[in-house]
């Protein structure tokens, strides 16, 4: 009976694409249970010839990802030597780009995984968005490239993560009649502040909705007409007092939203996203 081969997956980086073909191609024999050994980091010929002879002894294939035309021509010239059988998965694509566009490969292990600066702002700025959402810590204010205001599921927290995708620390702060805004939200540059607003009745019916999913009567206050008309009147007030930019999200994605806050920010920052 016909026994699966262990398979050597190695790689000048982590091995993660190499050891991914691997499985894709085993997941084709159903039947069989195959050994994948992982080799990362891969850097010197010593270690190739360390790896293929092991291989020879274990009658093992090798899957290889080297970037290097160095690294790739030993494995290749190792495997002829002590007849192993060994799979190129990177090279022959890079050799037909090279040859049909001219282009020459930068030939350095590990780009697809590199975390470059952008990545990095993206990451800060997500967070700043989870710890200054809903008006925690309003202290972080100051330190917001952009606030935004408005009633409650006017959908300040879903665009507060879109736009910290672009980049953007972006903190939101709930208007409740009830509840004074933060001192520190009078202090930010109106310029830096988005205020939204909604239809009294579309709001009503999210809300509505936003009530039934959580098991509560839409009886309750929360979606009262009379009661969001006076949180909206409160809304704009404060909006009109801080001199803010107004959005009517009333009929709008979270996309369109976030775009005409982005054209705003071009205009006036020469921000881009």
């Amino acid at each position: 009976m016909a026994k699966a081969p262990i398979i050597y997956a190695i790689s000048d980086s982590i091995g993660e694409t190499s050891e991914s073909v691997v499985k894709a191609t085993t997941s084709q024999f159903v039947q069989e249970k195959f050994d994948i050994i992982r080799v990362p980091y891969v850097k010197s010929v010593e270690q190739i010839n360390k790896i293929l002879t092991e291989a020879k002894e274990q009658n093992a294939i090798v899957c290889y990802t080297m970037v290097s035309p160095e690294m790739r021509e030993a494995v290749a010239r190792k495997s002829i030597e002590l007849d192993v059988e060994v799979v190129d998965i990177l090279g022959p694509v890079l050799k037909a780009i090279e040859k049909t566009s001219g282009l020459l490969p930068k030939n350095q292990p590990g780009l697809i995984h590199a975390l470059d600066h952008e990545y990095f702002k993206r990451v800060a700025a997500v967070e700043f968005a989870i710890k200054y959402d809903d008006g925690k810590n309003p202290w972080g204010l100051a330190k917001a490239d952009l606030v935004i205001i408005g009633v409650s599921r006017t959908s300040k927290t879903p665009l507060s993560m879109y736009l910290a995708n672009k980049q953007l620390k972006v903190a939101n702060v709930p208007l409740v009649p009830e509840i004074p805004p933060p001192e520190e939200l009078f202090k930010v540059p109106s310029s830096r502040i988005i205020g939204l607003l909604i239809d009294p009745y579309k709001l009503n019916e999210i809300r509505c909705a936003r009530l039934k999913a959580m098991g509560l009567t839409d009886g309750a206050n929360y979606a009262d007409i009379r009661r969001i008309q006076e949180e909206l009147e409160y809304a704009r007030a404060i909006m009109q007092q801080l001199h803010c930019m107004i959005i009517n999200v009333s009929n709008r994605a979270i996309e369109e939203t976030a775009s005409l806050i982005l054209e705003y920010l071009r205009k006036r920052f020469d921000y881009e996203s």
